[in-house]
């Protein structure tokens, strides 16, 4: 009996250890969110998120501000978005940013929401990288797709600003300043945002 007893109390403890290595320490959230998964067909692929500083994953957060739950909060000085709960809590995500030159600040509202959606390279952009100008007419969505597997279309009272709240496969990119001027996130953090934040939520670029 005491050896079984023994096998049960080890059992316990592995469990408990294993279950421990599958959350991250520092946010909370389980490893197995960033993993691979299929999406409307398509394969996001898992995202090695140990190698993304802890700060700029995924966390719910002590967060203060006068604005309302269901707010989007983006500060690209600390390259952070913040999805407001209320209560004092908010959602964190890491974010990529607009590099110098291509940064943008200001209000707007969420005027559309898209899955996989086609990219479309503006023509100051086709300027800059000819290469792009075979997407005139549209990227397909996918997962190469600049655009990745989530995008939120930024309106003002002049109808679409040109910036979005989108995914990227370049989960590198997260904490750092090299976009055209969007909000890049980790595909994963940016399906979970798409299922928090409805149209007509507001945006906040500080």
């Amino acid at each position: 009996m005491r050896i079984r007893s023994l096998l049960i109390v080890v059992g316990m403890a592995l469990a408990t250890a294993l279950a421990g290595c599958s959350t991250d320490s520092v946010t909370g959230v389980s490893f197995a969110s960033y993993g691979a998964r299929t999406d409307a067909g398509y394969r996001v692929p898992a995202i090695p998120i140990t190698k993304v500083a802890s700060q700029y994953r995924r966390q719910t957060v002590n967060y203060q501000t006068s604005e309302k739950p269901g707010t989007i909060v983006v500060d690209t000085g600390t390259k952070h978005l913040y999805f407001v709960l209320g209560g004092g809590k908010a959602v964190r995500y890491g974010i990529g940013v607009g590099r110098q030159g291509f940064e943008w600040k200001g209000v707007a509202r969420v005027g559309a929401k898209r899955e996989w959606p086609v990219w479309t390279p503006p023509p100051a952009m086709i300027r800059r990288q000819p290469e792009l100008a075979k997407w005139r007419g549209g990227m397909p969505g996918g997962p190469s797709n600049a655009l990745g597997a989530r995008a939120l279309y930024l309106f003002n009272k002049s109808g679409d600003t040109g910036y979005r709240l989108h995914g990227t496969p370049e989960w590198w990119s997260i904490g750092k300043a090299m976009s055209s001027g969007c909000i890049r996130m980790m595909n994963q953090d940016v399906i979970d945002l798409y299922e928090r934040a409805g149209v007509g939520a507001k945006v906040v670029v500080k």
